[in-house]
């Protein structure tokens, strides 16, 4: 009974050393919300349709670095491909945060 306990503990000892513990990334979203009725001027809508390789604005290919310049504030429709990865989303993602007067929703 004592070498079984003692491969027990050995084997405790190596997965506690060789796990890693980082901590993920997290990024925010909020949950729909309700219109407002309608209103007097209308917002820019643009759609945008990422995939694994590609990303098109309105139809037209852009670059990610290149996207942030190209919209305007108002709102951004994604959709997304079936070969996106979650990785290529939060690059998106990340790249439209911060930017003033911008509403993104991401299509399911």
């Amino acid at each position: 009974m004592t070498p079984l306990i003692d491969v027990i503990f050995l084997l405790l000892l190596f997965f506690m050393l060789t796990s890693t513990f980082s901590k993920f990334g997290e990024i925010e979203l909020s949950n729909a919300t309700t219109g407002a009725g309608a209103s007097g001027e209308q917002d820019e809508r643009v759609f945008l349709q990422l995939g694994a390789e590609r990303l098109d604005l309105n139809g037209q290919p852009v670059l990610l670095d290149t996207l942030a310049e190209q919209l305007e504030p108002g709102q951004v429709l994604i959709s997304l491909d079936d070969d996106v990865t979650a990785q290529r989303l939060v690059d998106l993602l990340v790249r439209l945060r911060g930017r003033e007067g911008l509403t993104v929703t991401v299509l399911e």
